[in-house]
C-alpha cells in the first residue's frame, strides 16, 4: 500500500496504518434556545462555540509484515497505551484537521467491526480538539491578610475579648473533665488516707 504525503495522517507521531476510507471533520456552534410561555418559537442565543470533532474511517487488512489484528494494536497504542488511567492530549498531522486549525487532539473512541468481507477490519477513531485552558492564580498572601486585618479593626472591642477568651471549648466537656480529675482525687485522697 502506498501512502502520498498530503493522504497520510499522524497521531502522536505515529502513521495510521490501513487505508483511510474517510476523514470528517465538525464544527458547530452552541446556541441554547429559551422556553417561552404562549410562544410557539423559541428564541435562540448563540453562546459560544463546541469542541471540533474529527471521525476518522480506515480499513485495515493482512500485510505481508503485519496482520490486521497487529495494526489495531497500534492503533490501540496511541488511543491508551500501557499503564494509561486519563487520555492525554496528543499531537495530529493531517491537511484536513490543519484545515480546521486542529493541531491537538483527546482520543475519545476507538471502534473495530469484524466482518466477513474480504478479512478486512474497519475501524473508526473519534477524536475531539483539544484546547488547553489557562488558569492565573492569584497570591494571596497579602491580600488575605490585609482584609483579614481590616475585618478584625471593624469589630466592636467587646466583641474582639469574646473572640480572644477561651472560646471554642464546650461546656459539657469540661464539667465532664473537672468532675473526672475530682474523682481521681477522691480516689487518691482514700488511698492515702
Amino acid at each position: 500500500m502506498i501512502y502520498m504525503e498530503d493522504q497520510c495522517i499522524k497521531l502522536n507521531g505515529v502513521v495510521l496504518p490501513g487505508l483511510v476510507k474517510s476523514i470528517e471533520v465538525t464544527e458547530s456552534a452552541r446556541i441554547d434556545e429559551q422556553e417561552v410561555e404562549g410562544s410557539a418559537v423559541k428564541p435562540k442565543q448563540a453562546v459560544g462555540y463546541e469542541d471540533a470533532k474529527v471521525n476518522i474511517e480506515l480499513i485495515l487488512d493482512d500485510t505481508e509484515s503485519q496482520t490486521k489484528y497487529q495494526r489495531l494494536a497500534v492503533l490501540r497504542a496511541a488511543f491508551r497505551g500501557p499503564g494509561q488511567s486519563v487520555p492525554q492530549p496528543i499531537p495530529i498531522v493531517s491537511e484536513d484537521a490543519s484545515a480546521h486549525g486542529i493541531e491537538r487532539v483527546l482520543f475519545k473512541k476507538l471502534t473495530h467491526k469484524a466482518e466477513n468481507k474480504k478479512g478486512q477490519l474497519p475501524v473508526t477513531l473519534e477524536l475531539w480538539e483539544y484546547i488547553p485552558q489557562t488558569i492565573t492564580a492569584k497570591k494571596a498572601g497579602s491580600s488575605s491578610a490585609s482584609s483579614a486585618s481590616s475585618a478584625t479593626s471593624n469589630l466592636s472591642a467587646d466583641y474582639r475579648r469574646y473572640l480572644g477568651s477561651g472560646r471554642g471549648n464546650s461546656p459539657a466537656k469540661d464539667d465532664a473533665d473537672a468532675s473526672a480529675v475530682k474523682k481521681k482525687l477522691t480516689l487518691m485522697e482514700s488511698k492515702l488516707g
